[in-house]
Order: structure tokens, then C-alpha cells, then sequence
């Protein structure tokens, strides 16, 4: 299933039912699962750990070094998990400090030209539309959605089924369940739409709107809002997940 005109290095461990299509290449220690598929014009580079059922389209590049300047050719490392797609000319960078990982997790769909910097942290089922770029350290939860052109700022975090508008510049952390948008972003609202499509309670869904009613149209800080809504409005695991967000949020909350 190893095209005749791929390149693949000794060292790398192809699954038997990987597909490398032609004139990709597979450097050394890469690891490649079952039923993943590289088009044509690939590019894996290692230390890079590939899991099953993942499709790359043309000229993707998988694992490359860090752009980070302080890199000084350590061994660094990309795990991707398994059933992702990666449409044309999406780059992954692996990790900058000895050791360190870039971590993508399962079900996740990547658009044309999207970019996923050293060391970042990608979780399950997330979309990232055409151009969607993570500088480094990065963290986007499961069932994110990161808009088309949309740029987010190293170390910052995007919280699980948040939404980020297209063309959006992401310069703090974007809470679980909302929707930023904008250059810079603003938090317009909860992420209705897709909690609905995801399955979420109404009672949830109204507990969040009330939720970002306290944090955003209110006139408490942000630590007085989020006493407000965890002694005020009914306990339940998804505005813990909120409040607990904000509260450990480095680099402070989109407002």
C-alpha cells in the first residue's frame, strides 16, 4: 500500500493497511495506524505518532519542526489520535523543549491551510474552518469550533463547544460554550446553536444564558460575577466547567 514513488525512511513503522499515496514522504520515527491514508505530496516528519483511520489530503506537513526560535534541534514530539482529517496545505508543528509534546486528539476536521503550532493541545471532534491558526501552547477543547481566518494568541485557551467567529483575532481565553468574534474578539453570546445540535439540555442551555448574563451584561468583575453565578444559580457540571475556566484562566477571560 507504499506507492512507488513515496519516500519513506527505514525507521518509520507503517501500519499494514496504511495507504501512502505518491511522491509523499515519511521521514524517521514516524509511526503511522491502520487505515490512515496520505493522498499524494505528504509530508510526515518524526518523532510523529499517527493513529488509525486519519486522512491527509495533498500536501499536507505533518510534524516539521518547531517554528519556535529557541529550538536547538532536541527531540520533540506530535501525537495525532485517530479518524482526523486534514485538508490541503494544513501544517503541524511538533514540540520546541526536549521532551515536549503537540498533542491532537480524535474526530477532529481540519480545513485547508490550517495551523497548529508547537506545543499545542487539540482535543476531540473540533473543527478548525480554512486558515484557523494556534500560535504556540495553544489549548482548544473538545467540540470547538475555530472560525475561518481566525488567529489565537500563544498560551491562550479555547474552552469545549466555544465558537469563534470568522476572521477573529483570539488574544485572551475564549470560556467553554460561548462565541467570541470579532478583531479583537468580543463575546457575543452562548454557543446556542451548537449545544442544541449537540444535545444539551434546555434547562442548561438556560442556565448558561443567564450565566453570560452575569458575566457580561452585568457591572461585577469577573471574580464577582463568578461568585455570583456558582452561589446564585443551580450547581450543575457545565457551569462548574465555566466558572472553573475563568478561574484558572492565565491569561484572563475575552470580555
Amino acid at each position: 500500500m507504499i506507492h512507488p514513488t513515496a519516500i519513506v525512511d527505514p525507521s518509520a513503522k507503517i501500519a499494514s493497511g496504511a495507504r501512502i499515496g505518491p511522491y509523499c514522504v515519511v521521514g524517521p520515527d514516524v509511526v503511522i495506524g491502520e487505515d490512515t491514508e496520505l493522498q499524494h505530496h505528504v509530508t510526515v516528519m518524526g518523532p510523529t505518532k499517527v493513529g488509525r483511520g486519519n486522512f491527509f489530503f495533498a500536501y499536507t506537513s505533518i510534524g516539521q519542526k518547531t517554528q519556535d526560535l529557541k529550538y536547538e534541534g532536541e527531540p520533540t514530539f506530535l501525537e495525532i489520535g485517530d479518524g482526523n482529517t486534514f485538508r490541503e496545505f494544513c501544517t503541524v508543528n511538533r514540540g520546541t523543549l526536549p521532551g515536549t509534546k503537540t498533542i491532537i486528539g480524535s474526530g477532529g476536521n481540519f480545513l485547508a491551510y490550517a495551523h497548529i503550532a508547537h506545543d499545542c493541545i487539540v482535543g476531540d471532534r473540533v473543527i478548525f474552518s480554512n486558515n484557523g491558526t494556534l500560535a504556540g501552547h495553544v489549548q482548544v477543547a473538545d467540540h470547538a469550533v475555530i472560525g475561518g481566518l481566525t488567529a489565537i494568541h500563544q498560551f491562550c485557551r479555547v474552552g469545549r463547544h466555544a465558537i469563534t467567529g470568522g476572521c477573529s483575532k483570539i488574544v485572551q481565553d475564549v470560556p467553554p460554550f460561548f462565541i467570541a468574534d470579532g478583531n479583537p474578539a468580543e463575546v457575543r453570546g452562548i454557543n446556542q446553536v451548537g449545544l442544541e445540535r449537540a444535545g444539551f439540555a434546555p434547562e442548561t442551555i438556560r442556565a448558561l444564558k443567564e450565566a453570560y448574563r452575569i458575566l457580561y451584561r452585568g457591572k461585577m468583575n469577573v471574580k464577582q460575577a463568578v461568585e455570583t453565578i456558582r452561589k446564585e444559580l443551580p450547581e450543575s457540571p457545565e457551569l462548574n466547567e465555566l466558572c472553573t475556566f475563568i478561574e484558572t484562566s492565565g491569561r484572563g477571560i475575552i470580555r
